[in-house]
């Protein structure tokens, strides 16, 4: 599982947990979510996120 990290705001997907709040079931790939995501936090479209390496 990887963890993607909205540029503009820092706001973190993490593939594991996923956003149940948002729909997202836990286990969802980045590739798996719709093209038109925003990221929750500030709005940024999905192009805005970046693959990192936490820990």
């Amino acid at each position: 599982m990887r963890t993607w990290q909205c540029e503009v705001c820092g706001f973190i997907y993490n593939e594991a947990e996923g956003l149940p709040d948002e729909g997202i079931a836990p286990g969802t790939a980045w590739e798996d979510i719709p093209e038109d995501w925003a990221c929750p936090d500030c709005g940024s479209e999905k192009s805005a996120f970046e693959m990192v390496v936490i820990g």
